[in-house]
């Protein structure tokens, strides 16, 4: 059985008064692709902002190889080895590709894999490479996606979260990009998905967690949850 790298056991997120998170707990072994199911509002990105360190869970426990890491700034979790590509992108318009993807290798602590770096996230996205001197703002949807999960690789990461990342992408923009995520896996990277597309999410995952008004409620294999109509219809939304 393969290491666990992520273990999120109990978690609460609080924004004031409103509870964004109640109950989720959920384990991301080394080498694996886990989905986070759910319906808007139940969790999901919540739950990847808090171990992203953008938002922090007010109890429980977020550890990354034994290592609590609840209560880490953004920057410091992103050292430990787990980057983000948020929903939304969340570029900076105004400034080029290259310059987007250079402030993804900010926390990097040896400067000199930065170049690497770039080179192989332009080997990934070719098309990046061939607009690095383009506004972000003018990209389209396809190649902002793109954009932001090769900034969240110029940091070197050991595990990559997606959050919702086929959000508003043509289906062949969508397959593109899958294939790409587990090129990726192949290549040794642990990814942690969370996405609108159930049916999507439940063939690439090897595990899968359902989310239901902030609390965990399912898991299993993939596979199973996929050929399971009964947790389909009632936790799922699917026909």
């Amino acid at each position: 059985m393969s290491d666990t790298l992520l273990d999120i056991s109990h978690i609460e997120v609080r924004y004031g008064d409103l509870v964004g998170v109640a109950d989720v707990s959920l384990k991301v072994p080394d080498g694996g692709i886990v989905a986070l199911l759910g319906s808007n509002g139940a969790g999901k990105t919540t739950t990847l902002n808090a171990v992203a360190g953008l938002v922090q869970a007010t109890s429980g426990s977020i550890r990354w190889l034994g290592e609590e890491i609840r209560e880490l700034p953004a920057f410091g979790v992103v050292g430990k080895g787990l980057t983000l590509s948020p929903e939304g992108w969340r570029l900076f318009v105004q400034q080029t590709v290259e310059q987007n993807l250079i402030l993804g290798a900010t926390p990097l602590v040896d400067k000199s894999r930065q170049r690497p770096l770039l080179e192989r996230v332009y080997t990934i996205f070719p098309s990046l490479a061939e607009r690095r001197r383009q506004q972000a703002g003018t990209l389209s949807g396809g190649e902002r996606q793109m954009l932001a999960i090769g900034r969240a690789l110029m940091s070197g990461p050991r595990l990559l979260m997606l959050d919702e990342p086929s959000l508003g992408l043509a289906p062949t923009i969508v397959e593109t990009l899958y294939e790409t995520l587990q090129a990726l896996h192949r290549e040794g990277l642990t990814l942690l998905l969370a996405e609108q597309s159930v049916e999507l999410a439940l063939d690439v995952a090897d595990y899968a967690y359902v989310l239901q008004t902030g609390r965990t409620v399912l898991e299993g294999p993939a596979a199973d949850l996929a050929r399971d109509p009964t947790v389909q219809r009632i936790y799922l939304g699917l026909e």
